[in-house]
């Protein structure tokens, strides 16, 4: 069982501080930014950055449905990671200025399976995954424009 990453980035033209006070919204914008690889999503506690627990199904593939409730910490500002309370996989999203501009990482980690399953989860699911933080991060990209 090795650990499998999937990692996104994207440049947004807004002050890191807007994009980090967006993306810390989990009540009012996340669900707004989400995909439709995000189904049932809520919020349980909180709704805005640390202590915030989120509940959603993930669509990782046709076959793939990940049940995910996921806490909100914060362990420094432009950072949020979510640790979901039903796997090993953890979604950092980290914001850094980039003069006018910001730049958006978000990656996700998890352990993967072993075995021939474990290869082609290595192999495959970290492009899958990518698609989806991708989606997201577009979405992100046009709600801070639009506001």
């Amino acid at each position: 069982m090795g650990t499998v990453t999937a990692t996104a980035e994207r440049s947004i033209d807004a002050p890191a501080e807007t994009v980090s006070e967006r993306l810390a919204d989990y009540r009012s914008v996340r669900p707004r930014i989400l995909t439709d690889a995000y189904r049932d999503y809520e919020v349980v506690d909180g709704g805005t950055g640390a202590g915030t627990v989120v509940r959603y199904k993930l669509q990782a593939t046709k076959k793939r449905v990940r049940d995910v409730r996921a806490t909100v910490s914060e362990p420094r500002p432009g950072t949020l990671v979510e640790t979901d309370e039903n796997s090993s996989m953890v979604t950092t999203w980290s914001v850094r200025p980039d003069g006018d501009r910001s730049v958006v990482r978000v990656e996700t980690t998890w352990h993967g399976a072993g075995g021939i399953g474990g290869f082609f989860e290595k192999t495959f699911a970290p492009a899958g995954l990518r698609r989806i933080h991708d989606g997201v991060l577009a979405k992100l990209a046009e709600e801070v424009r639009g506001q």
